[in-house]
């Protein structure tokens, strides 16, 4: 009988920050501005030989109580902007930012992307999101936004035209023959119409290294679920404990048949914090003081008000919940909040556990908002990173840090040799593109494809 051959891990970082728990007021903390933190933490992923550093977006500031959120963290320079600095100190590690497609347009995020591509050596990757927010799209020249179950239908037609667009220069088009002064062959007109397009134009980048960047999607609805089988190389997912994310991966990669897709072309990456210690108790207690920073008292009646949508600052943030019920007709916070729908459900079901748990409301938003987590010694949390990928509830991680930008170090240096000695991760980069070291295979390079026509 043989034994089931050892999956191998896969990590990336996420900078922390953009309506986060960063603990950014920790004295610890530095800029999330100054390029020396973007530096920081991409060259740490690199040593630790990980798969891609990861930035996530925010298109509008989040509003509460109609002023600015100052709880969250803000002003993050442009995605592309980063990335493509970081191209520049960093040699192998993959490059993911998250751009929306709803106020985005396809030939210019073919362009960008593929310029990262190539200005990194095949190492881009876009994460494909969406939204149907009002607040945000007031931000945009169109104005308003898209019904939500409009959003991946352009989801989808955008991902379509920026391929057709990168796969429209035939492989033999660049010449460049000094002498006879042709640098390249007739560039093909590629004519894209779909619902949302009526695309027509020649492409103006090459073919890039990786034909196309690694897509990754982040979407957790039925749709979503279909449009990251249908067309995402890699899903990021908030499914992080064991049994959730079983059943999570296990429905993603029985989606895949129908799109002709074998389950290694799509990889799993929950979203996941850590906390190390020389002990597990001191690992638990660091934890548990971090969440405290990062649940701050004000912070906690905050997140309360978005589901009560009412001003809750006379309560005691260690004190129970409002006896007051929730007011849905009110919207209190405008942007980004994290919690379902329907405001009195919400809060009955916060009440049923508050209670049962004996938990004040900062107590609760601590339990509420968690992440998954990986807490205890280098040794201990090495095992239970490898045993979620090992159980087939991921295929690796996006970590987390805490603290920007040296939140990392720490992992890098004692999480990642333990990972090795376990015969579980890499101990060197075997492949210059990011599609290398996720093991999927390059894009096939097409002149035609669905939807689109060169002219």
């Amino acid at each position: 009988m043989t034994s089931k051959p050892r999956k191998q891990i896969h990590l990336a970082a996420h900078f922390p920050g953009v309506n986060n728990t960063t603990v950014w007021a920790d004295p610890a903390s530095k800029s999330q501005v100054e390029f020396a933190s973007f530096e920081h933490l991409a060259r740490t992923a690199e040593r630790g030989l990980f798969d891609f550093f990861f930035l996530a977006e925010g298109l509008r500031l989040r509003e509460h109580r109609g002023r600015i959120h100052d709880l969250d963290v803000v002003g993050r320079p442009d995605t592309f902007t980063v990335l493509n600095a970081v191209a520049a100190v960093t040699e192998r590690l993959g490059l993911a930012g998250t751009i929306n497609s709803t106020y985005n347009e396809p030939f210019e995020l073919a362009k960008q992307f593929a310029a990262l591509d190539h200005l990194s050596g095949g190492r881009a990757a876009w994460n494909v999101v969406t939204s149907s927010d009002a607040f945000t799209g007031e931000n945009f020249r169109r104005g308003g936004y898209l019904e939500h179950g409009a959003r991946y239908q352009r989801a989808a037609e955008v991902v379509e035209a920026t391929r057709a667009l990168w796969d429209s220069w035939p492989a033999d088009t660049l010449v460049v023959d000094r002498e006879r002064g042709v640098f390249a062959r007739e560039i093909p007109e590629i004519s894209y119409r779909s619902s949302q397009f009526d695309i027509r134009a020649p492409f103006v980048v090459p073919p890039a290294p990786q034909g196309h960047p690694v897509l990754l999607q982040a979407g957790d609805s039925d749709e979503g679920r279909e449009f990251g089988a249908k067309t995402a190389d890699a899903i990021f997912t908030a499914h992080g404990t064991l049994e959730a994310g079983q059943r999570f991966y296990a429905d993603i990669k029985g989606r895949l048949a129908k799109y002709g897709r074998t389950p290694d072309e799509l990889l799993v990456f929950p979203a996941a914090t850590f906390v190390l210690g020389d002990t597990a108790d001191d690992a638990h207690e660091r934890a548990r003081h971090i969440r405290y920073q990062q649940v701050s008292p004000a912070t906690a009646i905050a997140f309360l008000e978005q589901v009560w949508g009412r001003e809750l600052s006379e309560y005691d943030p260690d004190g129970p919940l409002p006896d007051v019920e929730p007011d849905p007709a009110t919207e209190i916070t405008r942007g980004r909040v994290r919690h379902a729908k329907d405001p009195l459900a919400v809060a009955e079901a916060w009440r049923e556990r508050a209670e049962a748990d004996n938990l004040s409301i900062r107590e609760l938003v601590i339990e509420v908002t968690a992440r998954q987590q990986f807490v205890g010694t280098a040794v201990q949390v090495a095992e239970q990173i490898d045993h979620y990928v090992q159980s087939d509830a991921a295929d690796g991680f996006i970590l987390v840090p805490h603290l920007t930008p040296g939140g990392l170090d720490e992992f890098v240096d004692s999480v990642v040799p333990e990972l090795q000695n376990r015969g579980s991760f890499r101990t060197t980069y075997t492949g210059t593109t990011l599609h290398d070291h996720l093991g999927l295979r390059h894009p096939r390079h097409r002149t035609v494809t669905e939807g689109a026509r060169a002219s």
